[in-house]
This record gives C-alpha cells, structure tokens and sequence, in this order.
C-alpha cells in the first residue's frame, strides 16, 4: 500500500479510530490492532511474502528467548549466527542471487571461458532490507545484553512489521520502539497535530516536488547523449532533489503517522542538503542507515581506534556495504567507494569535519564561506548520484563525460519552470525550518491560526491540483 494512494487514505482513519475510540481501553488489543493492520498493508502489495515476514520474525523472536537463557558464549555466538545467517541470507537469495551470478559469468568472460548459467526470475520483497536490518539489531543486542528479550510475541511482532515504516524505514532499533509497545499510550491531541502537519509536508515533497522531478529526470537519463551538458547537469540536480524527497518525504509521511498512535520514531533527515562538509552530511542523511552501520560493522571493526589507516580501512568497508545494501548493481558499490573517497582528506588530517551545530544557526542568511561550503557540498552529492541512475559503471562516466563538455555552457533543452517554482519554495522553507525536526513543526503561539491554517489549505491545493502524477517511492526497489 502506498502512503500516496486511496487506498492508504481510507486505511489509515479507519485504524486510528478503531485504535483511539473503540481499543483504547486495553493495551494488548491497540497492539493486536497494529499487527494485523500492518500485514494487511504489507500484504496490499504482494501477501505472497507475508509467510516469511513472519517466518523470520518467529525465529527471531525464539533466537532472543535462547540468547538470554544460555550462559554458554559458544552456544550464544552459534544462536545469534543462526539469525544472522538467516536474514542475511533471506535478503541475498532475494536481493543479489542473479547479481552475484551475472557477476560470476561477467568474470568467466572476461579471462577467455565464457559459461552460459540461467537466472532466476526472482521477485524482490518490498522493504526486506529495511526489516532484516531491524529484526538483526535485537538480536545482535540482546546477544550483547544491551537489551531483555521480550517474551511479548504480539509486541514484538508488531515492533518487526509495524506498517508507519515497515517498508522504507526508518530501521528502528529494538532499545527505541519496542519498549513503546510495552506501554499504556494515550492520545495527545498537540503531537498528533504535529504530525499531521509533518505527513502533509512529506507528501508535498513526495506527490509535489519529486513525483513532478520525474518526468524530466527519465527524459534526460533514458536519452542522455542526444543532450547538451547543461541539460545533463540540470537532469543531475533534479534527481539529486527528487531522491532526497521521495525519501525523506516517506520519513515524514512514516514518523508522522507513527505520532498519530503515540509513538516516537527516530529522525532519518535532518535536512542534509545544507551541510557544510560530507562528514556533516553523513549524520543528517539517512541517519537509521547511517548510525546502523557506525554501531553493528563500524565500532566491532574497531573504529577509529588502532590507527588511521584501520580507521580509513573500516570507512571503506562500511560505505561499501552500504553501497551494496542499497542495490545489486555495480554502480551502488561505486557510489559508496567514492563516497568513502570523499571522507578521506578529513580522515587523514585528523581534522573535526564533523559540523555540530546548523549551519548559520539563528541567522537568517549564512556567510558567504558557508554557502560555498553548502554549495559545493551540494554539488559533489549531485556528481555521484548519477550513479544512482544510471544501469551501469560506463553509462555513469559516459554521463559525467558528456556534462563537462563545452556543451554544459548551453541553455538546458529542458526547463521545467512551474516545477523549478516549487523547488525554491521547498528549498526556502527547509532553509527556514533548518532547526526544527521538520519543515512545519510550528509554534501555535508565534503565528496567527488563520495564517497557519490558510497555509495547510494552500499546501493541500497545490498537493491535489499540482502534483505528479503517481510513482512509487524509490527507496521500495531497495
């Protein structure tokens, strides 16, 4: 089910109101609620894959049980491997069986011994990177004793599949969401509010900004070389823009509707796009992922302890993998060692590249130091992003060839003016919302009722009358 279609518009009033109205006396039964909701949304896509959501969820949770009652290291190490063997596998078989087999013929035919192996048609499950990743993190803590294993079967069933962000994160951990389902909830009108407001902003990014990119942005990629540079620089730019939205317009729409049954998920964009260094810009994008991966690969493989060049070692690994677990292609692997390539001058120099603070905090402006910084920032993310969209390694330099030419010194063929309207309006008001954890987290006491609802009003008529038309949220092929 997607979060732009009627089919979630009906869906989500209907389990709100059985959840506050009808449920809200027993906490066991708002959870039961949850769960069978949340299947029914996954299921709405393919209920095919329902069976080993559950399957892995079962298991997991049996792992936890064992995991507390063994004292014995080697018999808890064989019981966590179990789990991890089994997820990842799961996610290999599915993800990156006939990659893994292209690859394997692509090298046979390279050395001068071509052998012909059939792939399978094999159908990727929507969001089982993203529940893999969450099931193994309890594991992996409950292993660690960071965590009790709970002996709750329905709130942990819950925890792995509940629907807010089942299917594009963000990857929550066990130590943040499950004890939430432990506990009486009650409704709070001001953060209900609150997250309406962040679930019309993230459809406005979604349906307005990256749903209205995509006609332009398959224009220019699917014909690339008949395009001038500028042209290909621009399609860069709007991709750029149209991945960031679509995503962190799924975060909003999933942290929002999450707030509407009085749970907190974790923020997975803190408004990347103005930041001043790529460290920076790695703790504000995809920071589920990101910190994911800094606590169960980074940190084990020593971090950055036991010298630079072990630091730099595990950086590689880390954006490698990440790489990988974004796709089975050739080009997301490129993108992670590249941007690995781009953190190394601020590992090598020791130096706190790391930004803090938002940029031009309490100012309205920055300096001009750091809108260059923001800018070129900026403009690094766009050159590798390429890679995102293009089907191969030789397209990606091919693109990047033909937009440094002399042609990039042209007017763009294409000039989405109405589109490129929206664009500084989403780009002002994230400028302006820079400190907050979204766009429209407004303060009811600072600006006029009328003047907060004509804006609402004014968001839902551009979102109805102007957006795109229907695409799938891009982070569902990952």
């Amino acid at each position: 089910m997607l979060f732009n279609s009627i089919e979630f518009l009906i869906f989500l009033p209907i389990v709100f109101f059985l959840y506050w109205f009808v449920l809200n006396k027993n906490l066991r039964l708002q959870n039961t609620l949850l769960l069978v909701s949340s299947y029914i949304f996954y299921g709405w896509w393919d209920w095919r894959f329902l069976p080993m959501m559950f399957a892995t969820t079962l298991i997991d949770y049996f792992v936890g049980l064992g995991l507390q009652k063994l004292q014995d290291e080697k018999r808890r190490k064989l019981l966590l491997g179990i789990s991890v063997v089994l997820n990842l596998g799961l996610l290999a078989f599915f993800k990156y069986f006939n990659f893994f087999i292209d690859s394997f013929v692509t090298a046979f035919t390279l050395l001068g011994k071509p052998i012909e192996i059939t792939t399978l048609r094999i159908i990727l499950p929507v969001g089982i990177s993203f529940y893999t990743f969450q099931t193994m993190s309890y594991a992996i803590d409950v292993y660690k004793r960071k965590l009790e294993p709970t002996k709750d079967i329905v709130s942990f069933f819950t925890f792995v599949s509940f629907f807010p962000q089942l299917v594009a994160g963000p990857i929550e951990r066990a130590t943040n969401l499950l004890p939430q389902f432990y506990k009486k909830r009650t409704f709070e009108f001001d953060k209900a509010v609150d997250g309406m407001r962040q679930m019309l902003w993230g459809l406005f990014k979604k349906i307005v900004i990256a749903d209205k990119c995509a006609p332009f942005v398959s224009d220019i990629f699917a014909d690339y070389t008949h395009f001038s540079g500028s042209t290909l620089l621009l399609g860069a730019i709007l991709f750029t823009i149209q991945l960031y939205c679509d995503f962190s317009g799924y975060s909003d729409i999933a942290i929002g509707s999450a707030r509407l049954f009085g749970f907190r998920l974790m923020q997975n964009f803190a408004f990347p796009f103005f930041s001043r260094t790529m460290p920076e810009l790695w703790t504000r994008w995809h920071i589920s992922l990101t910190s994911w991966f800094q606590d169960y690969v980074y940190f084990p493989l020593g971090g950055s302890r036991n010298g630079k060049w072990k630091k730099v070692r595990n950086i590689f690994i880390v954006f490698l993998l990440s790489g990988l677990w974004h796709g089975a292609n050739w080009t997301y692997i490129f993108w992670g060692f590249v941007f690995a390539l781009y953190l190394l001058p601020s590992l090598l120099s020791d130096s706190r590249a790391v930004m803090t603070k938002t940029v031009a905090e309490g100012k309205i402006f920055p300096t001009f130091k750091e809108f260059f910084q923001v800018l070129g920032t900026f403009m690094k993310v766009v050159l590798i992003t390429i890679f995102f969209r293009v089907k191969n390694i030789h397209e990606g330099f091919e693109y990047v060839r033909i937009m440094f030419s002399k042609s990039i010194l042209h007017f763009p063929e294409v000039y989405p003016v109405k589109t490129f309207i929206f664009i500084a309006f989403f780009f002002i008001a994230e400028w302006l919302q820079r400190e907050k954890q979204h766009a429209l987290e407004i303060d009811k006491y600072k600006i006029p009722k009328v003047v907060r609802w004509s804006f609402y009003y004014c968001l839902i008529i551009i979102i109805v009358f102007y957006g795109g038309n229907q695409q799938e949220f891009i982070y569902f092929q990952f």
